[in-house]
């Protein structure tokens, strides 16, 4: 989905997370490429971090970070 633009929430899921380094990659079948997210973006109380494996809702910007296409704007985890 070239077409994406930060507006375009997504429905994904969370592939990993390196909690010690607070980023992590993300999924949606509406977009071809993994996103990068860092935890700074994560919306939740607390400690922010994401759980691999979870659902996520989420925007993504174009932008070459750390080898990835795409770069998170805003992760809400399911039941956030």
């Amino acid at each position: 989905m070239s077409g994406t633009t930060p507006d375009d929430v997504l429905t994904g899921r969370v592939l990993e997370w390196h909690r010690e380094e607070g980023w992590g990659v993300l999924a949606a079948e509406a977009l071809e490429e993994r996103v990068w997210a860092h935890f700074s973006v994560v919306e939740a109380d607390g400690f922010r971090e994401l759980i691999p494996g979870r659902s996520v809702t989420f925007t993504a910007e174009r932008a070459e970070q750390d080898g990835y296409r795409w770069r998170a704007v805003c992760v809400r985890p399911e039941g956030s």
